[in-house]
Formats: C-alpha cells, sequence, structure tokens
C-alpha cells in the first residue's frame, strides 16, 4: 500500500508542479498585451497590482471607456483621472472592477459612474472571457463575479491550464510576445481608447431588421447596483451619474427607455447624486460625433470629455474648486 501511495505522489506531484509553473509563465506573459482580449489587460493589470490610485474614477460600459477621456477631464479639473469602462458588460462587472480596485488602491475622491440603458441588464454569456484567462486561477471574486454566465466552468478556477485548453488564440498571443515584444504598443491611455473612426452602416442595417426594443433589467442587478451605492455613501466616496451622449434615432428603438431613466433618477434623489443626462445634448443629435449609434468616434468624445468637465467645474464647484 505504502508503494502504491509513493507511485501516486511520485507521478502527481511533478504534474501538479508542472501544470501551476506552465499556468503562472502562461498567465505572466498573456497579460502583458495591450491589444489580446480587446485591450483589457492593461486596466486588469493596473487595478490588481495597485498602480491607479487616481482621485477620479470613470465607471460604465465601452460608452464609458470610449466617451471619457481621462487627459481632458484632468486638465480642467486637476485632478487624476482614471477610466475604468469596460466593453461589452454591465453593472455586474463593471462592480467586480470597483470592488477589485478598492481591495488593491486608495479610495477615489470621486465616482463618474455613465450609464446607459443596458446598464443593469444583465447577458447570458460572458462577453470576451479571455480577458479573465491570466487573472481567475483562484480568485475568488473573478469566480463568484463571472461564474454565473455562461463560459467557464468550476474546475477553470481551480485547477491550473484546464481554462486554457482550447484557447489557440490565447497560445498565439503569448508567442507573439515573446518574439516581438516591441511590436506590444499601447492602445489605452489610462484605461481610455479614444475611436477615430467615421459612421458606419451598422445602424441603417439594424434599423431594417429589428424592432423596437424593451430593455429587461435584471433584479439583482438593480438590487446590486443599490448595495453599491450605499457602500459608496458609507466610505464618503463622492457619486456622480452621467447619461453618455446616444444618437438620437438610436434612442427612438428602446420602447422603455424613459422607465430606465426614472430609475436612475429615482437613485438620483434616494442618495442625492448628481445626474447629468446628454442623451438630448446637442451632440446627441448630430451624427458626425458618433462611429455608431451608441459610440461617440474619437472627435465626439473629446468635445463631450470637454463639456463634461465644464459642467461639473460649474456645478460642484465645491467638490472642483479652481486651481491657482
Amino acid at each position: 500500500m505504502r508503494n502504491f501511495l509513493f507511485r501516486i505522489v511520485f507521478f502527481v506531484v511533478p504534474i501538479i508542479v508542472i501544470g501551476g509553473l506552465g499556468d503562472w509563465y502562461i498567465s505572466k506573459t498573456l497579460r502583458k498585451s495591450n491589444s489580446y482580449a480587446e485591450g483589457e489587460y492593461s486596466t486588469w493589470n493596473a487595478i490588481l497590482e495597485g498602480n491607479i490610485n487616481s482621485d477620479i474614477v470613470v465607471y460604465g460600459s465601452s460608452r464609458a471607456w470610449v466617451h471619457v477621456s481621462p487627459a481632458i477631464l484632468k486638465d480642467s479639473l486637476k485632478m487624476s483621472v482614471y477610466n475604468f469602462g469596460i466593453d461589452g458588460h454591465n453593472f455586474w462587472l463593471q462592480y467586480l472592477r470597483h470592488d477589485l480596485y478598492l481591495q488593491h488602491n486608495k479610495k477615489p475622491k470621486v465616482i463618474i459612474q455613465t450609464l446607459d440603458f443596458s446598464t443593469l441588464m444583465k447577458q447570458k454569456t460572458l462577453y470576451n472571457p479571455d480577458q479573465f484567462l491570466p487573472y481567475m486561477l483562484w480568485n475568488k471574486k473573478i469566480k463568484d463575479a463571472t461564474l454565473s454566465y455562461e463560459g467557464y466552468k468550476f474546475f477553470d478556477y481551480e485547477i491550473p491550464l484546464v481554462r486554457y485548453y482550447g484557447k489557440l488564440n490565447a497560445f498565439k498571443e503569448v508567442k507573439r510576445l515573446i518574439r516581438k515584444p516591441d511590436a506590444n504598443l499601447p492602445e489605452r491611455i489610462r484605461g481610455y481608447k479614444g475611436m477615430d473612426r467615421q459612421w458606419n452602416n451598422d445602424f441603417q442595417n439594424a434599423k431594417l431588421k429589428l424592432k423596437k426594443i424593451n430593455i429587461e433589467l435584471d433584479s439583482k442587478s438593480v438590487a446590486l447596483f443599490e448595495k453599491y451605492l450605499q457602500e459608496c455613501q458609507s466610505k464618503h466616496i463622492k457619486m456622480i451619474f452621467v447619461y453618455t451622449p446616444e444618437y438620437i434615432e438610436g434612442q427612438n428603438l428602446i420602447v422603455n427607455k424613459k422607465d430606465i431613466i426614472s430609475l436612475y433618477r429615482q437613485f438620483s434623489i434616494k442618495y442625492n447624486i448628481p445626474f447629468y443626462d446628454y442623451s438630448n445634448d446637442a451632440l446627441s443629435m448630430n451624427q458626425d460625433n458618433f462611429y455608431n449609434a451608441l459610440h461617440l468616434n474619437k472627435v465626439g468624445s473629446e468635445k463631450f470629455s470637454r463639456k463634461l468637465a465644464a459642467t461639473l467645474k460649474v456645478e460642484n464647484p465645491t467638490l472642483f474648486p479652481p486651481k491657482k
């Protein structure tokens, strides 16, 4: 019996050690990529390595990511800014970033929470799942936030290398990073990426196929959102709501948009949070500011960022006092 156990240990332990070291090396290399998984690694790295510590942080979906320029806000408000916008995800995973940020960084003075019609939805599948690959092993917070989606399974979070099975593109990226590290140029600036694009035909094509949409809010996401507001209030973190510009014709496809805005206003009143709604702003009326119905292009985002900064200074002089 002792010989049998010895043989098991003799064979199993090296496999565990080799698997663990292989996982560590692949993950360590992959997280250096500035382009793979839609460029999300640079933001995750900054959060988990405690390299942010900004006065102002911007939360939201891709509409935060491509709409709000930290450089413009910093220049105007004279405070450090980082953009946490996460592409393709609703509040459920926006909150994950917030939670991990507070765990590894000092709390911000101000959170600019961008909102849109999909903020409190919850999709079934895990969008862009490869962004979690280098971080998810034995990370309970990432596991708890992502396991409810269709994507990864229990053992992906617990056993080294299992989650990399079938991830051919991830291995290709690791190979590229090893062979051509100098080609790995930054794509985001403090989490932000201005999209230098012109209007495309996606919206016109969608209009021909889609009927009007009624957005179904997820009750657990709504409850989590209110919990988050309460947490920030208890930590004395100032919150600001911003509904960023949205092309006016696209808004007309959302049947219950007024109800969604009304819910945000209720939270705004209940927790004394300023709410700036740009959905009917002049920026939203001009197609030249957008590259599709939901997203501003680089020119539009810079216009909006300057307008937002000016509004914040005028409306909140005690929070953003003029600097001499």
